[in-house]
């Protein structure tokens, strides 16, 4: 009996010895579940804040790249609006400069007939002369230059040929006689020289 006694209580002993264990092994995985948890939302919130982060960043970095490119833009647009006001004044006088070199002509084709006249027109003529070279001056003064004519290979972007003739000083191709001289305003045609161009040798 002592001994059935003993076996019944060693056994209700092992039964209490296999709860606690299996509450253990319970409580163990629990807190390996509520471990495990917590150790994800960190993680997530890490890679939150870490994609966070990198988002500012890649939006700091493309508002420069967009700072810059219009820095770049205003100053393309400001050195081409400089261009553009330079060359305007550069050319704005060439209506003007059109009208005065009628005016030059009518001086030039006055002091031509006046050498045909008497000598007592010679001062008047010097007078003519001197008036014309002080124009001529104030023109080239301001970058109205008279085109080379005579002698020069013929140019369709400076010279206007009206005739053609033979000559035996000049070669084929070459302005033989300018008859009305032509300008250019800096590098820009007020109006081209007509000239005669040479056939060259007819012989």
């Amino acid at each position: 009996m002592e001994h059935d006694k003993n076996s019944t209580q060693d056994e209700h002993v092992g039964m209490e010895d296999e709860l606690q264990i299996d509450q253990t092994l319970e409580l163990t995985d629990d807190q390996l579940d509520s471990a495990l948890d917590g150790a994800l939302e960190q993680a997530a919130r890490e890679s939150d804040a870490a994609t966070d982060n990198a988002s500012v960043d890649e939006r700091v970095q493309e508002a420069e790249r967009e700072v810059l490119r219009a820095r770049a833009e205003l100053e393309n647009f400001r050195k081409r609006m400089q261009r553009d006001s330079e060359q305007q004044l550069k050319y704005a006088n060439i209506a003007l400069m059109r009208d005065l070199l009628d005016v030059v002509d009518n001086l030039n084709r006055a002091t031509d007939a006046a050498k045909a006249e008497s000598k007592e027109t010679s001062g008047l003529l010097e007078g003519v002369q001197m008036v014309t070279q002080q124009l001529t001056g104030v023109l080239a003064k301001f970058g109205c230059k008279p085109i080379a004519s005579q002698g020069e290979e013929f140019d369709p972007n400076f010279h206007e040929a009206i005739s053609q003739m033979p000559s035996e000083e000049y070669a084929a191709g070459v302005v033989a006689q300018e008859v009305a001289v032509g300008y250019q305003l800096h590098d820009r045609v007020v109006r081209p020289s007509s000239v005669i161009v040479s056939t060259g040798n007819g012989s």
